[in-house]
């Protein structure tokens, strides 16, 4: 891969981590204030009452997403550091160079 491939790569996968986290990360912004302020947290269904739900699942959940999410972002990072310190392009050989000015074998020389 170019060295702007691996750019590319990393910007779109950074992209993609955070709209993971805005996504399905507002579900758990309710249940982080209720842990910091109450000793219970609670779930609210559409059509009926409070449910009591157990904080510390809910947290280990929010915690599982984050580490996914860091994951996915720390691996565009990667390669967004790759493609910018790569020198792939510039390390090409002459003979395996292809396109106009890149063919400097003279035919007469294979005999």
């Amino acid at each position: 891969m170019s060295d702007i491939r691996f750019i590319m790569i990393g910007i779109v996968v950074i992209t993609v981590g955070f709209i993971i986290l805005g996504v399905f990360g507002s579900t758990y912004t309710e249940i982080t204030v209720q842990t910091e302020e109450f000793s219970t947290c609670y779930e609210y269904p559409d059509d009926q009452t409070a449910v009591e739900i157990d904080c510390d699942e809910v947290s280990q959940e929010k915690t599982l997403l984050f580490l996914g999410v860091a994951v996915i972002i720390g691996s565009g990072i990667f390669s967004l550091i790759k493609g910018v310190k790569g020198t792939w392009d510039q390390d090409v050989k002459p003979e395996e160079m292809l396109g106009p000015g890149g063919d400097k074998k003279d035919p007469d020389d294979d005999k």
